[in-house]
């Protein structure tokens, strides 16, 4: 294969991970279609005029999957349904696991060349002996682990079945044009922030550029066939370790003082009992609250050995740039420090 014909699919284009994948491959000079639920949304005109092409569809839709699936030869799952607490179960699933189906079976029917299903690290759990491996074994902790979990099952069964698919597995992403990790930043910046628990829990980042480069191998690498793959950062930290460093990104001195987990995650069911029926987001809900307490960290030495897997960019440089975002556009009190993105 050339570096021109590949005609890519890309679900969830109008999201942080999705979208820089999209761009990616359109930057290599691929084919690059998305479907979307809204073309006209600003994020779809984004990918429009970034010469992406758009499909209107819902990956929830089997008949909307086969429309976007065919005449494409290479299909990048990365739609899914997040940590919102206002959506019931029977959505997850239809969003995290079902829309696996559609897209393994549409695959299958044209004859599509690779299948990149994205899953994520949090199929593990609470990882109990770190760093944990592809081969660790599942403990997810809620329905969007457990959706997941079931999405990844169906694409694990496919390459039992010798179909051409790879899996991807991504830490905590973050960077340039991602929002989940501003809550945090703005509350270390304006001293706010409390850590819940003792913050000496492990967690593990994957910069967007990093991650992008190992869906980008997933497609392409032989080696990457029928395989699965943890994608993050070289190293991981621990909770303290990654609100020092957001402070001293910022340039402001690391919060103090810890908060109790029991009270909170009282507070955050109490939250979800109220809200659920409203069907409205809750301020804070039990899977936000799970983010302080489970262990998160991963080997990517499998990605590294198998398809030349080889993260570039650092906590440190990969928290400076997202600051930079952030100010840029508004989010973070003071100008951006000029740190290319």
């Amino acid at each position: 294969m050339t570096d021109t014909d590949m005609h890519a699919l890309v679900t969830g284009a109008t999201g942080f991970t999705g979208g820089h994948l999209a761009r990616a491959l359109r930057r290599q000079g691929h084919q690059v279609r998305a479907l979307v639920r809204q073309t006209d949304s600003p994020a779809a005109r984004g990918l429009a005029d970034a010469g992406i092409e758009l499909v209107r569809g819902d990956v929830s839709d089997a008949d909307d999957i086969d429309r976007a699936v065919a005449g494409t030869t290479h299909v990048f799952h990365i739609a899914a349904v997040y940590r919102s607490a206002n959506h019931p179960d029977s959505y997850y699933m239809a969003v995290n696991r079902d829309s696996v189906a559609h897209v393994l079976a549409s695959a299958e029917r044209h004859g599509i060349e690779r299948v990149v299903h994205c899953s994520t690290c949090g199929v593990h759990g609470d990882v109990a002996d770190l760093p944990a491996t592809e081969e660790t074994a599942f403990r997810p902790g809620d329905i969007y682990q457990r959706s997941k979990l079931a999405g990844e099952t169906l694409a694990q069964r496919a390459i039992a079945a010798g179909a051409p698919v790879s899996i991807v597995r991504p830490t905590g992403i973050y960077g340039p044009g991602d929002l989940r990790f501003l809550k945090l930043f703005r509350g270390i910046q304006n001293r706010t922030f409390r850590m819940v628990g003792a913050g000496d829990i492990a967690y593990h980042m994957s910069y967007i550029d990093d991650l992008v480069q190992g869906f980008l191998l997933c497609g392409s690498h032989p080696g990457a066939l029928g395989e699965t793959f943890l994608i993050g950062s070289d190293d991981y930290t621990t909770l303290n370790g990654l609100v020092q460093e957001i402070a001293a990104t910022l340039g402001v001195q690391p919060p103090r003082g810890h908060i109790p987990v029991a009270p909170v995650m009282a507070a955050a069911s109490l939250c979800e009992t109220l809200c659920r029926p409203l069907g409205i987001d809750p301020p804070l809900h039990r899977r936000r609250v799970s983010f302080f307490t489970k262990a998160r960290a991963f080997s990517v030495d499998k990605a590294k050995r198998l398809i030349g897997f080889e993260p570039q960019v650092g906590l440190a440089e990969g928290l400076a740039r997202t600051a930079d975002w952030y100010r840029a556009e508004g989010h973070l009190r003071g100008a951006p420090t000029g740190i290319a993105a």
